[in-house]
């Protein structure tokens, strides 16, 4: 089935594929558009950074966090709700995004972030935020998404995970320079060959790995520089395949999940985790990984793991990046199911409207 094109396009309707193998040219527009935006010198000067994001919208900057956590020397918190934390204030930037633009919770948020007086950044594809940013000439940077056929915020994480990463470098919190960016560029090219639909499985990890794990609740494990990652792939499993499944982060989860694992005893039929490993992780942490699997093994859970290939920590997050996004397309594949549709999302948006 996943070396069948004719099959896969007939299923994916709206083009999630074209949006997974446009990443890179997502990551070049997006980086283009924000030389536009003009950051007052006055954002430089911050204490804390709070990023406000739903859903698709928030997967960037918990990819932003978990890579660079050692080079933000201040506090990040994300933010999924409709208000600005209390300890908001003059001396906090706050990055609202919202691929859409229209995200209510993200709308309501800013708009107390503005009320005290925070520094505020807008990134958006257009919508009311793009309006409101406009209104009271804040700095925003507004993409057009040409980049992502099938329109799943998702599915668009050049524009997030890159638009948020130039903003921060514009404003002086983060160094990311243009040969580091190139790399991002080479690495999202190699594994996109790698892991792409052109690729036949018997030589593709990403198709061998969603062939494995169909029939399962899928569980991603990750740690530091991946953390992120794990959110994603997990987010990306939920609304692609309509798999239920989640993720963890090692060393916590092995503080208490390992004793949740007997029961129910279906646990042994039904889960699966997916262990993303790193000769980056410290020491400490890579020898978790493998107590981890036997106990997993002791518990008969089963069990895979991914190990990263590349040789730096920004660009192991995109080469996970590009497979997990392949990995929850297949999912969808071998399930007979269109990826890009989310009902269930759309009905609970459509109730709240009434």
């Amino acid at each position: 089935m996943l070396d069948n094109k004719a099959k896969i396009a007939q299923l994916d309707s709206k083009n999630m594929l074209g949006s997974i193998q446009s990443l890179g040219k997502q990551i070049e527009e997006v980086l283009a558009q924000a030389k536009k935006v003009k950051i007052p010198a006055t954002y430089k000067k911050v204490n804390n950074l709070v990023v406000l994001g739903m859903g698709g919208s928030a997967l960037g900057a918990h990819f932003i966090k978990s890579v660079f956590l050692e080079n933000l020397k201040m506090p990040v918190e994300i933010v999924n709700g409709y208000f600005a934390p209390e300890f908001v204030s003059k001396n906090s930037l706050v990055i609202a995004f919202s691929y859409s633009g229209s995200t209510e919770e993200i709308i309501s948020a800013v708009a107390d972030a503005k009320k005290k007086k925070a520094k505020i950044l807008v990134i958006a594809s257009g919508g009311k935020l793009a309006d409101w940013a406009k209104q009271k000439n804040i700095p925003a940077l507004i993409f057009t998404a040409n980049n992502n056929p099938c329109g799943s915020p998702r599915m668009g994480l050049g524009y997030s995970i890159f638009g948020q990463i130039a903003l921060l470098t514009n404003a002086g919190i983060l160094k990311v320079s243009s040969t580091e960016t190139k790399n991002v560029l080479q690495t999202i090219l190699k594994y996109n060959s790698l892991f792409g639909v052109d690729n036949l499985e018997e030589k593709n990890p990403a198709k061998q790995l969603a062939t494995s794990l169909l029939g399962k609740s899928v569980w991603y494990a990750a740690s530091e520089h991946l953390a992120g990652n794990a959110h994603i792939a997990a987010n990306q499993m939920n609304e692609n395949a309509k798999r239920f499944g989640g993720f963890f982060i090692v060393p916590e989860m092995n503080h208490h999940l390992m004793e949740g694992t007997p029961y129910p005893e279906s646990n042994k039929n039904d889960i699966k985790f997916v262990l993303l490993e790193s000769k980056l992780y410290d020491k400490r942490v890579q020898k978790r990984y493998e107590i981890t699997k036997q106990v997993l093994d002791n518990k008969k859970i089963q069990f895979t793991s991914y190990q990263c290939q590349e040789s730096k920590k920004l660009s192991q997050a995109c080469e996970v990046l590009v497979l997990g996004s392949y990995v929850s397309f297949y999912s969808a594949m071998l399930q007979g199911i269109d990826p890009t549709a989310i009902p269930l999302v759309d009905f609970f948006k459509a109730e709240l409207q009434k």
